[in-house]
């Protein structure tokens, strides 16, 4: 990229940046990396996304019920992941096009709403998974109360009011300006309030990244201390191998995906904010903007945790690949290592679906 072609000029506080935000520097700037990267990962992540996120919501539909807690927060963030997916071939082509945006001011908001409130629906529904797997390993008494599928979907719905509540303001902060013959879409807003939307990034992100993430670490933490102990019953190593493996999904999607992300953008928001040096904005900005296609691809890592955890799901998939029918829906749980006590509250009939509860000794997922 050494022609002069692929250097964008940008002077302090007078111009934008043609990608996210508005590049507060005074110094030259190669981005033309970011035409071939972004177009090409969101188009592989489009592509892969849709195709496994789409089986895997027909699969709950129509193949996995009735759903145990589990279950219900898989099925809801397959669904944010595919929501979120359904948006990137704008994106695709805005890039493609050299950040040109023809599609209006009104859709550039939608597009840049709909990646941060799937972003952090993902994030909430991983620490549903994590704290749900925690209480049926480490307080399986608390989780026949709490994990119930009722009290799931509720939560669940929560999760996107609140997330779409908390993101509302970015509806107002992002925006689309002219630049020469084009027309940008800002991941952020105008220069001008550049400040104030790193204040309210910042709460976002501490309370729907950061937050979720250390309650998610201290779950696992004390699930991996309670899985050294010898555990009764037979199912006890399928049941830690299947736990082992949501501990190792879930903390891979927030290593890979999510930490990185956060973490450069933090970075390059202050790097501009306090107008670093020159050379420090450009490393800055260019991991930054790598590390943009790995926030997506979790919608792409999210359906490994339905393969490795769910015995059920990948029972229904291999039949779907053979073309067999699947059989009668059983009623699953994924608290794999609770045991009903004598005077349990939940009394199991014919039909233990209909009771609201958790089997315990079913199969997962």
């Amino acid at each position: 990229m050494a022609g002069t072609e692929s250097l964008l000029f940008t002077t302090l506080g007078t111009h934008s940046d043609p990608d996210n935000s508005e590049m507060e520097l005074d110094c030259q700037f190669n981005e033309e990396f970011k035409f071939i990267l972004l177009p090409v990962t969101y188009a592989v992540v489009f592509l892969l996304g849709l195709g496994l996120n789409t089986l895997t919501i027909w699969l709950f539909l129509f193949r996995l019920r009735p759903w145990d807690a589990t279950a219900t927060y898989m099925f809801h963030l397959a669904l944010s992941d595919t929501l979120y997916v359904l948006s990137l071939p704008t994106l695709v082509y805005y890039y493609a096009a050299r950040n040109h945006w023809p599609f209006g001011t009104g859709l550039c908001k939608f597009i840049r709403f709909l990646f941060y409130w799937n972003l952090y629906c993902s994030i909430l529904f991983l620490t549903c998974i994590s704290v749900h797997r925690y209480l049926g390993i480490c307080h399986p008494l608390r989780a026949l109360r709490w994990g119930c599928p009722r009290l799931a979907g509720l939560l669940c719905l929560a999760v996107w009011l609140v997330v779409a509540g908390c993101l509302v303001p970015n509806l107002f902060f992002v925006t689309t300006s002219p630049k020469g013959d084009t027309i940008l879409c800002h991941d952020t807003t105008r220069p001008e309030e550049f400040d104030h939307y790193v204040h309210f990034s910042s709460a976002i992100m501490g309370l729907l990244f950061g937050v979720p993430c250390l309650v998610t670490l201290v779950c696992y933490g004390l699930m991996a201390q309670r899985l050294y102990r010898p555990l009764p019953g037979a199912t006890q190593s399928s049941s830690r191998l299947r736990s082992l493996h949501t501990i190792a999904v879930v903390l891979t999607v927030f290593a890979v995906c999510f930490v990185p992300f956060h973490i450069t953008r933090t970075i390059y928001y202050m790097a501009r904010l306090l107008e670093a040096d020159c050379r420090v904005l450009n490393i800055v900005n260019l991991v930054y903007k790598v590390t943009r296609p790995l926030a997506s691809a979790n919608s792409c890592l999210d359906p490994v945790l339905y393969l490795l955890t769910g015995e059920k799901y990948r029972r229904q998939l291999q039949q779907l690949c053979r073309g067999s029918r699947s059989r009668p829906p059983r009623a699953s749980s994924s608290l794999v290592l609770v045991s009903l006590p004598e005077d349990s509250r939940c009394r199991w009939t014919a039909a233990p679906q209909d009771s609201g509860c958790p089997t315990p000794w079913a199969d997962s997922l």
